[in-house]
């Protein structure tokens, strides 16, 4: 195994606020998927142009999936996607590159979509042939002795004594129920 060919992208301030406002279910496939904190392949399209092709050419399947992800979803390959959930947590001791066994690697194929989104054809963009893989950005190292778990906070480790509920005082006077044969009576 050998180490991601681009680093960690660090996330701003700013950016982990875009990432704390994205819906939960979306979050949790964003962190599974790992474009939490993707690392973008040079491009030959600058990023205005990429923008308007994503305004004016997209067509709304792919807006209403792209749009619940912080930073999309579908401009993301294998090799761009970045760093592991369980490293995010700052649990490295259980990255998925290292229960795994190694990166997940594709077959070097990318899909292409017709108007609606399906998936219609596949081709081979890298006229290099070099593999499309995703290996964790995380620089914790992945083969080895594990890194150690991290010790708990103290708030953790010694929560705080919880109170005993206080029952209801009981009560004094007989309680109708809802439907008493008393109050049911003309």
């Amino acid at each position: 195994m050998t180490a991601p060919i681009r680093p960690q992208r660090k996330l701003t301030e700013a950016e982990w606020d875009v990432v704390r406002r994205t819906k939960l279910l979306n979050l949790h496939g964003a962190l599974i998927l790992g474009i939490v904190d993707p690392v973008p392949n040079p491009s030959p399209m600058p990023e205005a142009e990429g923008a308007w092709v994503r305004e004016h050419v997209w067509t709304e399947p792919f807006h209403k999936i792209d749009r619940k992800y912080p930073w999309g979803f579908w401009r993301w390959s294998l090799c761009e996607k970045g760093t592991c959930w369980n490293c995010l947590n700052h649990r490295c001791d259980l990255c998925i590159h290292r229960q795994k066994g190694g990166p997940d690697i594709d077959d070097n194929e990318e899909s292409v979509h017709n108007q609606h989104g399906r998936h219609v054809a596949t081709f081979i963009p890298r006229p290099g042939g070099e593999p499309c893989m995703w290996w964790c950005r995380c620089p914790c190292p992945k083969t080895g002795e594990a890194p150690a778990k991290p010790e708990r906070r103290r708030a953790e480790a010694e929560p705080e004594p919880r109170p005993n509920p206080v029952a209801p005082p009981r009560p004094t006077e007989r309680q109708p129920a809802l439907f008493d044969s008393e109050m049911m009576s003309p």
